[in-house]
């Protein structure tokens, strides 16, 4: 029997009837893409000892015990927040054009743009330089939206129309005074943290004047929010990273991969160090994507795009649950 006084029907989804259809309609036209292009799709663990070593990335710890009698006793994995790690042990195994819809997880993470466990396709192609992944995410966004071809602009030149200033050469000092003239609120704890002021007047001044019109491409980043992005030797040198942005969201976030192991463990080291001065937790630095790198990774280029985003800008929704059935409240 029901009571008529029932409470409100959390199992219900929160996305509607039409947004689902949308969702996988636009799925379609992703392995449409991809598959007509000759990338392979693949599966890689969920479930990993390894994980990507980040600052601003929070994966989420699993105890995989051995006997259900000791829950407690085990081995902790880490569920991923990107399929990059597995993706690239394929690539140094052979593959040489490959794509991937996953299901990832980062901790912390709730917002409108935001659900701790969301979707990401990422691709990768053996033989690709910065230019070549940009072409190919532009050809994916207007495949899939169909919002026109993406402008290219350097993070440089967004910088200087945006905000009036050289991102890659002007002082902290200047970049605080800046946000402070025009009313940018910063939140405590940047201090000399170059890279965090820039993040702050990317996200107030500059990304809001990006794809209004049609899709955008930034690239050239600094050196030091390379990630895993190869850095390129100029004066002053910069990261080969590019991200798409459409309608002021970020969408999609792609690297000229580096291919140096004995660079990554060092970019691993410096990431735990700023990770425990945040307070955060420890993540592995060592990993089986590093053994791969010693034997020999191809140059690439990858790309990582947030699926649940580009439904989201297709449908005109305001939060994610619009467009996910179930969201992390109703899991």
């Amino acid at each position: 029997m029901h009571a008529d006084n029932a409470a409100p029907a959390d199992f219900l989804p929160t996305a509607s009837p039409a947004n689902l259809v949308l969702r996988a309609r636009l799925l379609r036209r992703v392995r449409e893409f991809f598959d007509g292009r000759g990338f392979l799709e693949v599966e890689t663990p969920v479930l990993s000892a390894d994980t990507v070593v980040d600052r601003h990335l929070d994966p989420l710890a699993v105890m995989l015990f051995d006997d259900p009698r000791e829950p407690s006793i085990g081995r902790t994995l880490w569920l991923q927040t990107s399929p990059e790690f597995g993706m690239k042990r394929l690539l140094a195994a052979g593959a040489t054009a490959i794509y991937q819809v996953a299901r990832v997880f980062r901790g912390g993470e709730r917002g409108a743009w935001h659900n701790p466990e969301f979707t990401m396709v990422e691709w990768y192609r053996v033989g690709d330089g910065m230019q070549e992944g940009m072409q190919l995410l532009s050809d994916l966004a207007e495949h899939v939206l169909g919002w026109g071809a993406a402008e290219q602009f350097s993070y440089r030149q967004a910088f200087q129309a945006c905000v009036g200033l050289d991102p890659l050469l002007t002082p902290i000092r200047r970049l605080e005074e800046t946000a402070r003239q025009r009313g940018v609120a910063a939140p405590a704890g940047l201090d000399n943290d170059r890279d965090a002021w820039l993040d702050l007047l990317l996200t107030e001044c500059v990304q809001p004047n990006l794809g209004r019109d049609r899709p955008a491409i930034l690239y050239d980043y600094p050196a030091s929010q390379a990630a895993l992005a190869r850095v390129r030797d100029e004066d002053p040198p910069v990261a080969e990273r590019f991200e798409l942005f459409i309608r002021g969201v970020e969408l999609a976030n792609g690297y000229h991969e580096l291919i140096d192991a004995d660079v990554l463990r060092q970019r691993n080291a410096t990431a735990n160090r700023h990770r425990a001065a945040d307070g955060k937790y420890r993540v592995p630095e060592d990993s089986r994507l590093l053994a791969a790198m010693d034997r020999g990774l191809p140059p690439c280029t990858g790309v990582a795009l947030g699926f649940d985003r580009l439904v989201m800008l297709a449908a005109g929704a305001a939060d994610i649950a619009q467009v996910v059935a179930f969201p992390v409240e109703r899991a």
